[in-house]
């Protein structure tokens, strides 16, 4: 079975879906690896490198995804639109495509892979249980993101992070808040916590409290019923607009103390939910920052610009889009170990077999067979539920 990594065509993007450190692993599992020429180049990986591991490098883009049986992506149609009509008509029946496709987002995308007859997974959907932590791509990602907005907070707030005591006096330590403690935020509150910042977090799930105290942050709780703001695999879900409101009234005064909020809350599928109002931007002191890690899906700030610097009531709001590819080589990295993973899940004696029984299949699968197979994309597209 041949495998091809094409180079990720969408606008800025640097990561590569496979590195050459991964190329043994795949061909001791039986399977032959083709890359587009330059597919790593700008994540730091030259075409030698995969020469030197193993693997084989084609110049044409067409002549890749005719020749393979698997095609490896980072942004997968689905995830990235720009690019959709480019890349489908290379695709064919029975071929098979894994990487990021944003599916409960961009349900017609699916749709269009399934009519092609490719077999397609999602790896957003890989859920979050023990035998699938090393194919978590999302957290991969997750944890570049939460690093590089702490960075971006840093090089913007007119302040600096520690305390310091010095000759001239002591200055204050900066004061950070961050809203949703999943993979980003988490990795967001170690890294302003390392930076020497006071750091306090929130989220609606109560659960994870302990994980934030654990980083050295405070946690804050808010009497709020968040029993069912939880799924079964971890991951934040919906709440009423009740909830919302008393949420944000109870969440002001912390925003407002804040020189630094850096806000990662996000349902998988719908758009972010708005924590930060712009009365709470207003109260927020002069050279103050926000970073939006929920841009791409909105925002937590009805202020928030997707990929824009944006200042109001003396307040910077940021809000980077995909910052996992401005670290290129290490997010490369981790995804190339977590997309091997899954690829080595489903390969046996060198061929892939799809046990539809399997949990990590049922959640990932969103195409086989010519149909789309994902309940949760069938009911956005209006399908009837297959039997």
């Amino acid at each position: 079975m041949v495998v091809g990594v094409p180079k990720d065509n969408i606008g800025g993007e640097r990561r590569v879906a496979l590195t050459p450190m991964v190329i043994p692993s795949l061909k001791q599992a039986g399977l032959t690896v083709l890359v587009e020429s330059g597919c790593g180049q700008s994540a730091g990986f030259p075409d030698s490198a995969y020469q030197d591991k193993g693997a084989q490098v084609v110049s044409s883009r067409a002549e890749l995804f005719a020749t393979t049986d698997v095609i490896l992506q980072v942004r997968a149609l689905g995830a990235n639109p720009a690019h959709r009509e480019a890349d489908l008509p290379y695709l064919r029946a029975n071929q098979v495509l894994i990487g990021l496709m944003n599916p409960l987002a961009e349900a017609k995308a699916i749709q269009e892979v399934s009519g092609k007859g490719v077999t397609a997974f999602a790896l957003e959907l890989t859920p979050r249980i023990g035998r699938a932590q090393q194919m978590d791509v999302l957290s991969s990602m997750a944890t570049v993101a939460g690093y590089k907005a702490v960075l971006l907070a840093a090089e913007r707030l007119p302040k600096m992070f520690p305390l310091m005591m010095t000759a001239a006096g002591t200055v204050s330590p900066a004061h950070v808040f961050v809203l949703g403690a999943g993979v980003a935020g988490l990795q967001a509150i170690a890294t302003a916590r390392r930076l020497g910042a006071v750091v306090e977090a929130y989220d609606v799930r109560p659960t994870v409290s302990t994980q934030v105290e654990s980083l050295g942050a405070k946690f804050v709780h808010l009497p709020l019923d968040t029993e069912a703001a939880e799924d079964k695999y971890g991951y934040a879900r919906g709440v009423t607009d009740d909830f919302r409101q008393r949420q944000q009234e109870l969440l002001a005064r912390h925003v407002a103390g804040s020189d630094v909020v850096i806000s990662a809350a996000v349902v998988p599928g719908q758009k972010a939910p708005t924590l930060i109002t712009e009365e709470m931007v207003a109260k927020m002191a002069p050279g103050s920052v926000i970073v939006d890690l929920a841009a791409e899906q909105g925002g937590n700030c009805p202020l928030t610009r997707a990929n824009e610097v944006v200042v109001q009531h003396g307040v910077t709001i940021l809000g980077p889009v995909n910052l996992a590819a401005s670290v290129p080589y290490h997010a490369s990295q981790m995804y190339a170990k977590n997309i091997t993973a899954f690829v080595r899940h489903l390969v046996k004696s060198g061929q892939l077999q799809i046990d539809r029984k399997d949990e990590i299949v049922q959640e990932t699968l969103v195409a086989h067979g010519g149909s789309v197979v994902h309940p949760r994309i069938r009911e956005k597209l209006g399908l009837a539920p297959l039997q």
